[in-house]
């Protein structure tokens, strides 16, 4: 494991540190939903990438409490994006679904975020461009460390 914490790797760090978060910041706002915060947006996103879970499991999922969680789920259950049905093992429980509204929401700012960044990279030439390929599956891997 390369040491990262010395000269132009140091260097190297910071600026992808800055370069993701604003880039991140800038993705944010090609939201479909303005209403939804960006915690409430990620609780969906958890629930379209893994399927219905509980809300302990979402709070470990989005590392928040789990009083928090319960309060996002209710949000998101008064504005019709997830539903709450009986735990199918655990009857002291319930699990969040999101609803077919949600899905259509996700979809469209997927599409939303997917074009503005296609055409944010459509300034770039073919060797940047062929670079951030390359380094798109890097960046995933990060993501998930």
């Amino acid at each position: 494991m390369p040491d990262l914490s010395l000269g132009d790797d140091a260097d190297a760090v910071n600026a992808l540190r800055s370069a993701v978060m604003r880039l991140s910041r800038r993705l944010k706002h090609q939201r479909v939903d303005e209403s939804l915060s960006p915690t409430e947006m990620s609780v969906l996103g958890t629930l379209a990438r893994c399927g219905t879970a509980t809300p302990g499991e979402l709070a470990r999922k989005e590392h928040v409490q789990p009083p928090s969680m319960t309060r996002i789920v209710a949000l998101l259950e008064a504005k019709g994006l997830v539903r709450l049905d009986p735990h199918p093992e655990d009857r002291r429980q319930k699990v969040v679904t999101q609803t077919e509204r949600a899905e259509a929401m996700l979809e469209e700012s997927r599409r939303r975020r997917n074009t503005w960044l296609a055409d944010l990279a459509a300034g770039l030439d073919e060797e940047e461009w062929a670079k951030l390929r390359v380094a798109a599956p890097v960046l995933e891997k990060l993501a998930h460390l």
